[in-house]
């Protein structure tokens, strides 16, 4: 049984997908449900933070969103945050680390086999190095 179960949402189908095994399984388990937002950040040619992908009006408007549906499905003990990192998969593993989360549930997407070498894959990367079990949604 979990006790803390932690969500990252995107906005995306896959983070949809994700969402909703996430409130199942906390409803299931009596688990706090913990909806995270990475918003990532992207560096320009010198190295220099140049734009976050979604800023913070837009992760409070996910973050929102998600809340409400688990709310609606009737989760009682659901939380929410938000970090900025370059790296999200490193980012939700921290996070997680950091905040006793015993569960991590991600979608994915569909990334073409030349994407996931340039850019990686982040169910890869939880998958691989989470220090707890990860549920995949697809």
């Amino acid at each position: 049984m979990f006790k803390r179960i932690l969500c990252a949402v995107d906005g995306a189908a896959h983070g949809a997908r994700a969402l909703t095994v996430a409130v199942a399984m906390a409803k299931a388990m009596a688990a706090e449900l913990v909806l995270l937002v990475v918003d990532q950040v992207k560096f320009d040619s010198k190295g220099l933070p140049a734009e976050h992908k979604l800023g913070p009006v837009e992760a409070q408007r996910l973050l929102t969103e998600a809340r409400d549906r688990a709310a609606s499905a009737g989760l009682v003990h659901v939380s929410v945050a938000s970090v900025a990192s370059r790296d999200v998969g490193h980012a939700i593993i921290a996070f997680a680390s950091e905040h006793a989360v015993d569960h991590i549930v991600v979608g994915t997407g569909e990334k073409r086999a030349a994407t996931r070498l340039v850019v990686g894959s982040v169910s890869q990367t939880l998958v691989t190095d989470a220090h707890c079990s990860v549920t995949v949604a697809r």
